[in-house]
């Protein structure tokens, strides 16, 4: 395993870092903690020492699974970070709450980045003005929290002016190929790194978009090179090039994943892509950019919908339908688990443009205007 700096603290960090949000999980929805904590622990046993969650991830059980996960001598041996979710935030005494339970359900006495997460103007200005840098600051001197960062959803110009407001230990964009002059992007990067601010990426492969769900042409483009890549490598190993990228995130969860992740991350030093492999990656990016119709990454910020849709799948349909090109597939799915065939509960054409997704958006998408698209796409008829 290779290692990277965070300027900042002088901690030393594994290139590859577990994010755990999208772990394995059994037929009823709920985490499959045996394979889930093999993954863990194989992650750390090889050298894996920066491990990501939040509140709200698996509906609240992700940080209940790591505190069981953790045990047995494993919390020592990494870098754990959480996040404060401000929805859940009313008034200055809810930040305490929360923080005594993430560490009651991580079974440990201190948080080593505390992040707040998925900060946009008006969540950021609600913390702000709730007095969330003092309540910082107090945890930090009772040695709660060690670290402190946030996670990023919103324009470059936020991001600088979030990022002077505090002396910031670390911050987690998105930034992966399609997503460079996006949010934050190469603009965000610099500026944190020219600022001695240790960042950490999350969404390295879109959500899975440029790895196993890449379209065989497009993917096929990289067989121009004499490495033999999976298209997740070639994803991550752009990432990874980048000399200011800390610690890049991944939600494994299968073996596999973890297996040619480690081999990725345990080769791949900053500033080791060669000029035509970063040419192969940018035509990838362009073929890529002309097929996806919504900027949909999956996160699930905007559950739950208030009427019922099930937004990120309406949109993955859809953009399968283009990615893909298979409609007759698409359809097929989009109705059987969405449409009438399931009682019509997450169908597209539920939403009453109500807007309340539209501030839980990473991505800015205009999701009610988007849906209509969806679900005329689909003869979806409400």
């Amino acid at each position: 395993m290779l290692y990277r700096i965070n300027p900042k603290t002088g901690d030393k960090f594994s290139a590859l870092g577990f994010g755990a949000m999208r772990l394995p999980l059994n037929a009823d929805g709920s985490i499959n903690e045996g394979s889930a904590s093999e993954i863990v622990h194989k992650l750390i046993d090889a050298g894996v020492n920066y491990i990501d969650t939040a509140y709200d991830y698996h509906f609240g059980e992700s940080e209940a699974f790591l505190g069981r996960a953790l045990a047995g001598g494993y919390r020592d041996r990494v870098f754990l970070a959480t996040k404060l979710p401000s929805w859940h935030v009313e008034k200055a005494e809810d930040m305490e709450k929360i923080l005594d339970e993430q560490l009651k359900r991580l079974c440990t006495d201190r948080i080593d980045y505390y992040m707040l997460i998925a900060l946009s103007e008006s969540r950021w200005e609600k913390l702000f003005n709730l007095g969330v840098l003092d309540f910082l600051a107090r945890e930090k001197s009772r040695g709660r929290i060690r670290h402190v960062g946030f996670s990023f959803h919103g324009t470059f110009e936020l991001f600088r002016k979030i990022l002077d407001s505090y002396d910031w230990d670390l911050c987690q964009i998105q930034y992966n190929y399609l997503d460079e002059k996006f949010q934050a992007g190469s603009k965000g990067l610099e500026y944190a790194a020219k600022k001695g601010i240790g960042v950490s990426v999350m969404m390295p492969l879109r959500g899975g978009h440029l790895a196993d769900r890449m379209p065989a042409d497009i993917a096929g483009i990289f067989k121009e090179s004499h490495a033999s890549r999976s298209p997740a490598d070639w994803g991550y190993r752009w990432v990874l090039n980048h000399p200011e990228v800390t610690v890049v995130l991944s939600g494994m969860n299968t073996m596999e994943q973890v297996e040619a992740n480690l081999k990725t991350a345990s080769e791949t030093a900053a500033s080791s892509m060669t000029c035509k492999e970063l040419e192969l990656v940018g035509k990838v990016a362009g073929e890529l950019g002309k097929r996806m119709k919504i900027g949909c990454s999956n996160c699930g910020y905007c559950l739950p919908c208030p009427n019922g849709v099930d937004i990120p799948s309406c949109f993955t349909y859809y953009n399968n339908s283009f990615l893909f090109d298979d409609f007759d597939t698409a359809n097929f799915y989009y109705h059987s688990m969405l449409g009438a065939e399931s009682n019509g509960c997450g169908a597209a054409s539920n939403c009453l443009n109500c807007g309340e997704c539209l501030e839980s958006c990473p991505q800015g998408i205009d999701i009610p205007k988007q849906l209509k698209e969806v679900a005329k796409y689909f003869n979806d008829i409400r």
